[in-house]
């Protein structure tokens, strides 16, 4: 098994498409958000501490967020469900994109082999993605931290 997908994405890189539902059902694709900034960022599983932390920051930023003009879309593995059960509990307000199949993950190169406690298994790195309005990556970090992600990403913008 490799420690490291085989997609490793950089600034200037072209943002793979994507076109998935979020937890409530409703369809997002990449070229809905031409002409807006996105901050695209990948999370390993709803209603997990580190994901909350995670998720709160960028709902409390959420007018921060839209002042600068960028939309945040959030993305797991998850099951639509389970993303609206998030969704609710949490009072998001953004839309999390569900990726059961993985596409979206492994298009970004977020989905690696992970190590904890001894043991080995693939899941999502979690990752930020900044995407201009015309489609082109303007920042990208692998491996960040849950806690003061959000308002790092605010810098960037």
């Amino acid at each position: 098994m490799s420690t490291k997908t085989t997609v490793e994405l950089a600034v200037g890189d072209a943002a793979p498409a994507f076109d998935h539902l979020d937890g409530a059902g409703k369809k997002h694709t990449l070229s809905d958000y031409k002409g807006k900034t996105v901050v695209l960022y990948f999370y390993p599983k709803d209603i997990t501490p580190g994901c909350t932390i995670e998720a709160c920051d960028f709902r409390d930023l959420q007018p921060k967020f839209q002042k600068k003009g960028a939309v945040v879309l959030g993305v797991s593995p998850d099951p639509a469900k389970l993303h609206q059960k998030f969704t609710d509990k949490f009072e998001l307000n953004f839309p999390l994109l569900v990726d059961e199949e993985k596409t979206l993950c492994n298009a970004y190169g977020v989905w690696q082999l992970k190590k904890f406690m001894g043991r080995e298994f693939m899941g999502v790195v979690r990752s930020t993605f900044v995407i201009d309005p015309n489609g082109k990556l303007s920042y990208v970090e692998y491996g960040v931290s849950a806690k003061g992600h959000a308002e790092a990403m605010l810098g960037e913008l």
